[in-house]
Parts: structure tokens; sequence; C-alpha cells
């Protein structure tokens, strides 16, 4: 088999028990069983120092592969934490943070999203942090090749341009997701059907119970919302505070990514707009529809001839990344205007190369998890959408198409990911209103399944990521007064936005 070795070295790694390093009170799981083991030590170099006097501490947690197996093979589950800063009479307990993705690793995100949160919430809550199975250090997903996902232009046998034009394209694309779902079968074995959002649920009860902790309290933004749905759906009576930020709506994958899909396009045409505004800053034209023909002469002239290997896939995945964040639409612009007057694309690489370590595990992870979530779409599915999309704009932007690779995929979840409970506690879910990556549809899709939640929702915004993120008063206040002191807002929470930002200056 092409990929023995890496197989045989996830499979090692899954059966191997790290020796724990400082020790942590123990409470009882809900299934009576001793709590697992969780101890303290030095942090890898990937996870930041905060400011002194505070430290982060890491550990690791022993669990189950598969939780309904629980004498069969182990992984470790990798946790940090930042202990509360307040005084003993100030602390809540442990507040669970996860950056989303899937595949996004939460190892150094105790420290970089605790460094934002209120200081009333650094003071009344240990911040932990920890890279679900499948990412960073828990057992990371190996998918291999990923049907040439990683191949530069014109060295591998995917397609130069990722958006299929005509049958031939739509041949080549479903066999580059047939490829895929084969290198990440060889490459995870037999990981493959248990790194799934219902299993990281259970491994987050693991390290509830190896803290001492009979509750937790839990922030998710983006796919984490997803995560702490359904660590509420199995875990109903262990959920304290619970807020969802950004969220994900409780359809399956293919479904979310092709809302996506369409979401980002009425975004671009908010950046042609916004562009057009600032013609004089930008020079790529003085209306939308102007500022749209440079942007597709930039994407087709790297679709012709790529320049040192970064092409027309290259070019969407920086187009799908500025998308989701305004704050990089000026940078956005400016790799289009070098690339018009010198054929430079310097402005638009981004700065960890796409086919690095890390790249590849998150990218690995992505298809994995989702494919292990629920049933995947049928390949006549995959093209349907495509060629909708293609009616709506002949240039979408395809790169958050992840699922499409579950069409094709070797192991079939009989079951979807179970999200949200009426003996959950009520949660805040908060949303922008014209996020893109993850549409405000979804939150209040959401907050049907999860009884009593409210909904914040910030207005005039166009952003991913909200709560300790945007600096905005009105959605921080609520979030923050809902974690510290348990306050549900009596209706749903309606924040005044910042709008589209001025361009930065140039450099």
């Amino acid at each position: 088999m092409p990929h023995a070795p890496r197989r045989t070295a996830l499979l090692c790694a899954l059966l191997t028990s790290a020796v724990p390093l400082s020790t942590a009170t123990a409470a009882e799981p809900r299934d009576g069983a001793p709590a697992p083991s969780l101890r303290f030590g030095a942090c890898p170099a990937s996870v930041p120092a905060p400011p002194p006097p505070e430290r982060v501490e890491c550990g690791t947690v022993s669990v189950p592969l598969d939780h309904s197996r629980p004498d069969g093979a182990r992984i470790r589950i990798a946790v940090s934490r930042v202990r509360a800063s307040g005084t003993p009479a100030e602390r809540r307990g442990v507040l669970l943070v996860n950056p989303g993705g899937p595949g996004g690793s939460g190892l150094p995100y105790a420290v970089t999203k605790r460094a934002k949160l209120p200081d009333a919430v650094r003071r009344a809550y240990d911040v932990i942090g920890f890279d679900p199975r499948g990412t960073g250090r828990s057992a990371p997903a190996d998918c291999g090749a990923m049907g040439g996902l990683f191949d530069a232009p014109g060295t591998g046998a995917a397609p130069l341009d990722p958006v299929p034009r005509d049958r031939p394209g739509e041949r080549a694309y479903l066999d580059s997701q047939r490829r895929l779902a084969a290198d990440c079968a060889a490459g995870t074995g037999a990981a493959l059907p248990h790194l799934s959002t219902s299993e990281t649920a259970r491994d987050i009860d693991a390290v509830r119970a190896a803290l001492g902790e009979r509750r937790i309290s839990y922030l998710g933004v983006s796919y984490g919302t997803y995560l702490g749905a359904a660590y509420a759906a199995q875990f109903p009576h262990r959920v304290d505070r619970l807020v969802l930020d950004s969220v994900v709506g409780p359809e399956d994958w293919h479904d979310f990514d092709v809302r996506q899909a369409f979401a980002l396009l009425r975004q671009r045409e908010v950046l042609f707009d916004w562009l057009a505004r600032h013609a004089s800053r930008f020079g790529l034209g003085g209306t939308a529809g102007e500022v749209g023909v440079a942007y597709r002469r930039v994407r087709e002239g790297l679709a012709a001839r790529p320049v040192a290997g970064f092409g027309a896939a290259a070019f969407d995945r920086a187009v799908y990344r500025a998308l989701g964040r305004t704050e990089r639409w000026t940078a956005l612009g400016d790799g289009l205007r070098a690339y018009l007057d010198e054929g430079s694309v310097d402005r638009l690489r981004p700065a960890a190369p796409f086919d690095g370590a890390e790249s590849r595990t998150y990218e690995a992870a992505n298809r994995v998890v989702k494919c292990a979530d629920g049933p995947g779409p049928a390949p006549g599915r995959v093209l349907a959408d495509i060629r909708r999309l293609r009616g709506a704009d002949p240039q979408p932007v395809l790169t958050g198409l992840e699922a499409a690779a579950c069409a094709y995929w070797h192991v079939r979840p009989a079951e979807r990911t179970r999200l949200g409970s009426p003996a959950a506690p009520p949660a805040l879910l908060v949303a922008s209103a014209h996020d893109p990556v993850t549409p405000l549809a979804g939150a209040r899709a959401l907050g049907r399944v999860l009884p009593g939640s409210r909904l914040v929702t910030l207005h005039d915004d166009y952003s991913h990521g909200v709560f300790a993120s945007r600096g905005n008063r009105c959605v921080d206040a609520a979030v923050g007064a809902y974690l510290v002191g348990g306050t549900v807002p009596a209706r749903d929470v309606h924040c005044d936005g910042p709008g589209l930002p001025e361009p930065s200056p140039r450099t």
C-alpha cells in the first residue's frame, strides 16, 4: 500500500501511552468509572507564553479511540490551561475554548483567545484549550497527497483550474475527490471513522472529568459552535455556560459548504463595491463592475500562467481567506493591483506555505471530521451544486467545498451528529449580520434546537468571529455578563456594528 508507513506511524501513536506530567483532582465521569488522569507541565514551543505572572501549562488525557469500546485502542488528547487570575472567591470554574475548523489546533488558543477576553472573564475562569482528535498533537490525521490538493500547477494530476467548466473538467474534479478519499483512508487507517465531532464531544467530557469539574463552561467559534452543540446533545447536565460564536447551523456539512459558497459570492460583490469606492487608493476601477473585470483578469492570468507555483487554486484560497475578515481586504486589493502592474503574487501569497506540515494536518482533519459526521452527498449532487454556483457567477470560489470528498468516503456513517438538547441550559449565540463564512441563518436555526437560547447579533458587520474579537462593547458586555453572572438576556440582543473599514495606508 502506498501510504503504509504513515498508517503504521499513526497506529503506533494511537497505541502509545505517554507518561503524565503534574497531578489534577479527579471527578467521577458520567458512567461512574474512575476519572482519567491529567498532569500538567511544560508546553510545546507552539504555545505562546502569557504575560507574567500568569503562565500556561500543558498535559495529555488518554481516551479510547472508539468510545463505545473503552478497552480498545487509545489516543492522547493534548490540553492546555491558564488559571483564573482572580481571587478564589471570584473563580467560577473552567472555560473550555475551541477556535474552529474542523482542523484548528486549540492548544495555543487558551493563551491567544484568553488575552482578548474581558478582564472579569479572565478572573473568573481557568481557560482550557485542547487539540481535538485528528488535529495538532492529538493523533493528527494524515491524508498524504490528498488527491493532488497540494500539487503546484503542472506538477501533478490535479486540474490547473479548480472550477470545472465542462464535462471533462467535471470528471477531473470528481476524480480528484475520489483520490483524496482514498488517500485519507490509506493514511488515517483504523482511526478514519472515529475522528468525528461526536467522539470529540466525548473527549471533552473526559477532559472535564480529568480536571475534577462537575460541569464546564464552553466558548466555541465557527466549527467550535457545532462541537459545543454536540457536547450539549450528549452531556446536557455537564454544561454550565455555553457561548457559540459565528454559528454553524444544524445541517449536513455539504449543505453548509454550499450555503457558504453562495454567501461568499455575495460578499465578493460587497468587496468589489468597497474597492471601487476607494478607487484612488487601489486603482482597480470606479465601479463594482470594473473591479470585477480587474479581478477576473488576475484570476484568468494565473490560471493560464501560474507564477512560481501560484495559480488559480492558490488565488482562490487567498480570496476565500480574505473574504471572511474585512481587515484583510486592503491586502487583497493591493495584491490584485501588484499582479496587474508587475505580475507579482508576493502580496497574494500567504505567509505560511499551503503545503506545509500544519496546513496538511488541518486540511486532512477538516475532511476526515466532516466525512465522519454523517452521510456524504452523491457525486451527482456535488456536480449539480457546482453548476448552480456557476449559474450564479461564472467564477465561484469552491475552496470551502471540503465535504465534496465525502461522496467517495470509504466509511459511510450511519447517523448524523446530534446537536443540542432540551435538557441543556440556555446558550448564548453570537453572530455577525453579514458573516459569509457562517451565515446568520445558521445561528437562527441552531437556536431552535437549543431551547431558551438568545442570539446576540452585530449588525452592519461583515466579518467572521465576534465576541472578544471585533472589539464591540455591546457584544462583549452581553457575553461577559452571561459568562460571569449567568445573565441570560430577556430577549435577543442587537448591537450596532462598525460598518466597512477604511483602507489602511499604502506600505
